[in-house]
């Protein structure tokens, strides 16, 4: 028994040793076939141990990786963390991954928030390439953006800016002369009540929301401000794999808590959709709900909200602040805003209101909208794309699993590319071929489906503000043009001007109350259907024209 014990203590210090040389070997072996793995990768700065470059990385990010990219080149190697990200900023590279190599940059990295906001990735934004996603995508671009479908809401859009127009009349009115109003919750609330017409019929922001249920409301607008915060929250865990495990911050928790009340608020209103308590049937949930009896395998419920949750968070805060951006450029260029408004009323004349078909023949004001997405482009660094497979960029390795960023904002003021960068010029899109050049809804397959719609959006809005209205500064003082951080790159001083209502606005004023007046007085002389009672809740199925008319 003792020469056991004695055999046993003897031996142990050398399965200590055998133990620690297999474990090295392992080491060594994964570092040799790392190594070989990542040879010739793009030039970049040195990582530190741990971190990588995040300790570089200082909001806004995209403009402390454009200083990266300005002394290490149009390809750059960062380490986020243990996550290898390469950055390009250049036409030719772009193509190169996006064009030639289309299939193999197709899928998104998996980040904590996709996982728990967009259903464990199965929306479009955040599925990876595959028959999923095609299916997705054919859904997105033929059942709910097709050209069709927008035109059919053509007249939930005009209502939406007509009583922007009024709101900003409203907020102008009282005195004589300029007033001082604010842009950004104006924007917010027309890009939203918009959507979710489109989407459900129903209107949850402002002073004329039109939900009966002030609690429903206030819930959409909590759910939705949050959402919107965590997705642009930074999350260390997505780099730093060893965090996940504690949650420091809380993120995770947060997030599947409102995953969870963001379910359940989509699943109610897909339920009194289906129930036809809501009392209209032209939305795009009513559209799909009808498509599912026929297709339940495609159309599922799960599939309907996920849809509804990515048309909210990338359809709607990206065309506010684009037109946000807009605004500030023609009041720190009036002479830009004089020519702009020449157009409108040499094209659409002083005695009506733009209409969205005005649009294609007023050709100065796209170039405007133009000029804007180029100088600041609603997501400078595009959406994240993940090497499916290694391949070749530049000349230099890309291994699987890389995260691929394009530099839009150093891009659009590359002077090798445009003619004096920095300065705004909506001349320079007259030269044709020009606007090819800008890439700010990206390029390849998941180029963004809802281009269509945000130039409507943004166009309409911005011509109605500059037929409606004069602007001016409120000192001599441009207005202050730097960015925020956030996915959008929203302005970090909002936009505040002088603003006067023409006589047009007037005249919609007025008209406007003796519409209401006119309903009032008809609805007192007959009693409430179910049907009345639906069409006053939803708003949607036939709009109400602040120019006195009527449209479906």
């Amino acid at each position: 028994m003792a020469m056991a014990m004695a055999l046993a203590m003897a031996m142990a210090p050398l399965f200590c040793y055998s133990l620690l040389f297999l474990v090295a070997s392992i080491l060594a072996l994964k570092m040799i076939l790392q190594s070989r793995r990542l040879r010739n990768l793009p030039p970049g700065p040195p990582p530190r141990p741990l971190i990588g470059n995040l300790h570089l990385l200082k909001p806004p990010i995209h403009q402390s990786i454009t200083e990266l990219c300005r002394a290490h080149g149009d390809i750059v190697s960062l380490w986020f963390g243990s996550r290898l990200v390469v950055v390009v900023s250049s036409p030719s590279l772009v193509q190169e991954c996006f064009a030639k190599n289309d299939v193999v940059f197709a899928n998104r990295p998996k980040f904590l928030a996709g996982k728990y906001i967009f259903y464990n990735y199965t929306t479009l934004g955040s599925a990876s390439y595959g028959d999923h996603w095609r299916n997705l995508r054919r859904i997105t671009t033929i059942d709910v953006l097709s050209s069709h479908r927008l035109n059919s809401f053509l007249g939930i859009r005009r209502d939406e800016t007509r009583r922007l127009v009024r709101k900003l009349g409203q907020d102008a009115a009282t005195g004589e002369g300029f007033r001082k109003v604010e842009l950004r919750r104006r924007l917010t609330e027309m890009t939203f009540n918009g959507m979710m017409r489109m989407i459900s019929g129903k209107r949850y922001y402002g002073d004329d929301c039109d939900v009966t249920d002030a609690e429903e409301a206030r819930q959409f607008r909590e759910i939705i401000t949050e959402m919107l915060s965590l997705l642009g929250a930074n999350n260390k865990g997505d780099f730093l794999p060893f965090l996940r495990l504690f949650d420091v911050d809380g993120l995770e928790k947060r997030l599947k808590r409102i995953a969870k009340r963001a379910d359940a608020f989509l699943q109610n209103l897909i339920e009194e959709h289906r129930s036809g308590k809501h009392g209209s049937s032209d939305t795009m949930i009513d559209h799909l709900l009808k498509l599912g009896e026929s297709q339940p395998e495609y159309y599922s419920d799960h599939m309907i909200k996920g849809l509804i949750q990515a048309m909210l968070l990338a359809g709607t805060d990206t065309s506010a602040v684009a037109i946000e951006w807009v605004m500030t450029e023609l009041l720190n260029n009036p002479v830009v805003l004089k020519k702009a408004k020449d157009e409108i009323d040499t094209q659409v004349g002083k005695d009506r209101l733009v209409e969205e078909q005005d649009l294609s023949k007023l050709t100065y004001l796209q170039n405007i909208i133009s000029e804007t997405l180029r100088l600041h482009p609603p997501a400078p660094l595009l959406l994240p794309h993940e090497s499916s497979e290694d391949c070749t960029i530049g000349g230099y390795h890309i291994p699987r699993d890389t995260i691929v960023l394009t530099n839009v904002w150093l891009m659009h003021r590359d002077p090798k590319l445009w003619s004096d960068p920095l300065s705004f010029m909506p001349e320079r899109f007259e030269k044709e071929g020009e606007v090819n050049k800008l890439v700010a809804f990206g390029l390849g397959r998941r180029a963004c489906p809802g281009l269509g719609l945000a130039q409507r959006t943004v166009g309409f809005t911005t011509a109605l503000l500059i037929q409606c209205f004069e602007w001016e500064r409120e000192s001599k003082e441009k207005l202050d043009m730097r960015e925020d951080k956030g996915i959008a790159m929203p302005k970090l001083i909002p936009f505040q001007a002088m603003v006067k209502p023409l006589p047009i606005v007037n005249e919609i004023m007025k008209r406007d109350e003796r519409i209401c007046k006119e309903k009032e007085e008809k609805c007192s002389d007959r009693p409430a259907t179910t049907s009345d009672q639906g069409h006053s809740r939803s708003s949607y199925k036939k709009s109400r024209n602040v120019l006195g008319k009527e449209y479906e």
